[in-house]
């Protein structure tokens, strides 16, 4: 597997493990559906949370979070519709966004609740 690719996965594992911590329960890791893959599916608050993370080890060209650009948001909607229908959920659905930054071995995380909306 590429090295970006390993990071990303980290990068998603810091995420679950923070998401965790704050007191979501993980659905869902890495869900693929035709329209494309949803990072983290988690309940809160009696909302379905779709969190899309984003990990550099560079802030060179900005925050990781503002990576997530119009066209990735549609996919992410199309999934998350998909995903909906999939596993037959009702719950409220919310969008957030983690963006990940690996400097060495320290970690930073930032947390964005409704990100973005879909209407």
């Amino acid at each position: 597997m590429a090295a970006h690719n390993d990071l990303g996965k980290e990068g998603e594992l810091k995420a679950v493990e923070y998401l965790i911590d704050k007191g979501y329960s993980i659905l869902d890791v890495n869900w693929r559906g035709r329209f494309g893959e949803l990072d983290i599916v988690a309940l809160f608050n009696s909302r379905l949370v779709i969190v899309e993370v984003k990990t550099r080890t560079s802030l060179e060209y900005g925050e990781p979070e503002l990576f997530v650009d119009r066209r990735k948001i549609r996919k992410i909607v199309k999934a998350t519709n998909e995903y909906i229908c999939f596993k037959n959920r009702r719950e409220e659905v919310r969008f957030d966004i983690v963006g990940v930054y690996k400097n060495l071995n320290l970690w930073e995380l930032n947390h964005i609740e409704d990100a973005f909306y879909y209407f």
